[in-house]
């Protein structure tokens, strides 16, 4: 019987550039670091691959902040990250597939829908209103030329306002730029995001009780 060769191990480098050590950034971004910890269980690294240019990384922390955290728009979040997801699959973006998709098993609390929506999203039983954002999403993302008023009006079709209609395109915009950086650099995703959020947790009914 022939023997089944081992796997290689994989994600060995945070990104091809250099790493600072934390201890030699400026204190907001290490207090930044140890809330990472403190609330993810992890420093995500496109966190410590861009503490390399310290100035950028403030600038990326800020965005992401307001695009994706920020209560102040008519997409969920859970919305937000199908976008991140979308556009990453279409640029291969393997760093960004892989932690927004986890993400979406978070917040969605379904393993099975994260998964298909990063390998294809048009194989989902999705509402019109997601399937419509998705399809922008795509075509902004695959051909941006071809974006016009048929498209825009596709969105509000299914009911997004002009202010939800600016976001889904903020959105789409910001991973595609966050992807061709991630490429750039290199970056490997943590090895925690592969394994989170797989299967419901099998202590929340004693944590419910408990409550």
């Amino acid at each position: 019987m022939a023997k089944t060769p081992e796997t290689l191990p994989q994600l060995q480098e945070i990104s091809k550039l250099p790493v600072p050590d934390p201890d030699t950034l400026d204190p907001d971004i290490q207090k930044y670091m140890r809330v990472c910890e403190e609330k993810l269980g992890l420093v995500p690294n496109v966190i410590r691959a861009k503490a390399l240019r310290q100035e950028s990384l403030r600038t990326f922390i800020s965005k992401y902040n307001q695009l994706m955290l920020s209560d102040d728009s008519g997409l969920s979040r859970l919305e937000r990250e199908m976008i991140a997801v979308v556009v990453s699959c279409h640029n291969h973006c393997v760093y960004c597939i892989t932690s927004h998709s986890q993400a979406v098993r978070e917040l969605s609390g379904d393993p099975v829908f994260g998964d298909i929506l990063m390998t294809n999203y048009r194989e989902l039983n999705l509402s019109d209103r997601h399937r419509a954002m998705l399809n922008f999403t795509w075509k902004m993302t695959a051909t941006p030329w071809d974006i016009g008023d048929g498209d825009r009006q596709s969105l509000y079709d299914v009911g997004f306002s002009p202010e939800d209609v600016y976001d889904v395109i903020d959105t789409v915009a910001y991973f595609n730029y966050t992807n061709r950086m991630t490429h750039g650099l290199g970056m490997l995703p943590n090895e925690d995001y592969f394994g989170m959020n797989r299967l419901p947790d099998p202590t929340a009914e004693t944590k419910e009780a408990a409550e």
